[in-house]
């Protein structure tokens, strides 16, 4: 019974805690990637969706990482100095990808605001 206790109660904090924001995570309107601005050329800017998904349509000079590769394979292309915009297909992904940023010294990281329809932003 106790384990069935233990097992839920991580669950449950499981659930909490990926719905609560990521101190310094900041979420902008997908205008910011509409032409070539001056943010998006001083930025990184991330893609976390899975290979196929960026293969089909993605941003041009966005890097893809997959969340599931994120913590092993992010020092290959990101450096905490920079600033991150991170490209998902929920908000709920972007804010994982950024807490695993946070948690490896990353300190300027952004999302965007609405979960972002490739085909009508992004091209191949």
């Amino acid at each position: 019974m106790s384990i069935l206790f233990l097992l839920l109660s991580l669950g449950v904090i499981w659930i909490i805690r990926s719905f609560l924001p990521v101190n310094g995570l900041a979420f902008v309107d997908s205008g910011i990637l509409e032409g070539v601005s001056e943010v998006t050329k001083t930025m990184k800017i991330l893609d976390v969706r899975d290979a196929v998904d960026y293969r089909q349509s993605h941003f041009p000079g966005s890097i893809n990482i997959s969340l599931g590769r994120l913590p092993f394979v992010w020092n290959k292309e990101l450096s905490p100095d920079e600033p991150v915009l991170i490209l998902s297909d929920s908000r709920r992904k972007s804010m994982r990808a950024a807490r695993i940023l946070k948690n490896n010294g990353f300190l300027e990281l952004y999302a965007i605001r609405k979960v972002y329809c490739p085909i009508s932003i992004f091209q191949t």
